[in-house]
């Protein structure tokens, strides 16, 4: 029998790029739960410093200190109808999103558009004299700046298809709009104004990426090639048995040929969870040459 962890750990193996994604964002709000009632029940404030070392703060003195939080903002959530809505939008874009760029490009789309729409935030709140006496306790947090850069790269790419809410049906465009209009609304009457700047620049890189893909250019591959690396780190090294033969051109073709096995696995298992789509020019080349033999 399967531990609990055990089949929580299986599940984001398997589950694909969007369930991990969803899991993260759950697996650091159940931790800030778990911090916020430790800090009840012992009467320390460990909770506020959690936030306040996670968080994106708009001053940039105290970024330049925790430059880490222009990542880890994009994972954290206070409010349980905070993160209930920022998933639900993720699962519904995510899944489309998945359909047309496969899930590699999803979460390379997400980190980047957090990024980027982090990056406005902060901007925003240093360029405008309306922000300046709030600067200093001013902090941004949620998924919302990447899942708008999701939603905004599907609705792009096919902005005719059908989304039915009840007994309505709505082009996604129209979906993408409507989510637009709302933080130009919310910012116009100066409702969470620094989150809105950062849902309009996830929502700018969304638009760019879908129509850059659409000529070619893959703008989110960058980021992709820096996660795969990342995750590298994290394999466990392969022990490959050491192949004794009587000559030296023997011995490297049995290496050679145990490195390009492999090499293949490697593909075989990033087309299972990603696609085709996904693999490198090098990687396409090598399955093909493999075919061949």
């Amino acid at each position: 029998m399967q531990s609990i962890w055990d089949q929580i750990r299986n599940f984001y193996r398997t589950g694909g790029s969007l369930n991990q994604l969803i899991m993260i964002n759950l697996g650091v709000f159940v931790l800030y739960l778990l911090i916020r009632i430790f800090s009840f029940l012992f009467r320390i404030s460990i909770d506020g410093t959690f936030i306040e070392f996670t968080a994106l703060p708009a001053d940039l003195l105290t970024l330049a200190t925790r430059p880490w939080t222009m990542v880890t903002y994009m994972f954290l959530h206070q409010g349980f109808m905070h993160i209930l809505f920022n998933m639900l939008w993720l699962y519904f874009g995510g899944r489309l999103f998945t359909e047309y760029f496969g899930g590699r490009r999803l979460i390379s789309t997400y980190i980047l558009g957090g990024l980027i729409g982090g990056a406005i935030y902060v901007l925003a709140y240093n360029a405008f004299p309306v922000f300046s006496e709030y600067i200093a306790g001013s902090n941004n947090r949620g998924a919302s700046a990447g899942v708008m850069a999701i939603i905004f790269a599907i609705a792009t790419y096919n902005p005719r298809f059908p989304v039915r809410l009840l007994v309505f049906e709505f082009p996604l465009w129209g979906v993408a709009v409507f989510a637009l209009l709302t933080d130009l609304i919310a910012l116009s009457e100066g409702n969470n104004p620094g989150g809105s700047f950062a849902h309009l620049g996830g929502a700018a890189f969304g638009y760019f990426m879908a129509r850059s893909y659409a000529n070619g250019r893959d703008l989110s591959e960058g980021m992709s090639g820096i996660l795969d690396r990342m995750a590298n780190w994290f394999k466990p090294k392969p022990k490959l048995k050491k192949v004794y033969s009587s000559t030296e051109k023997g011995y490297s073709a049995k290496t050679s040929a145990v490195a390009d096995e492999e090499k293949l696995n490697e593909i075989l298992e990033k087309i299972s969870q990603s696609g085709y789509d996904s693999l490198s020019k090098d990687e396409k080349d090598h399955l093909f040459k493999f075919g061949k033999d």
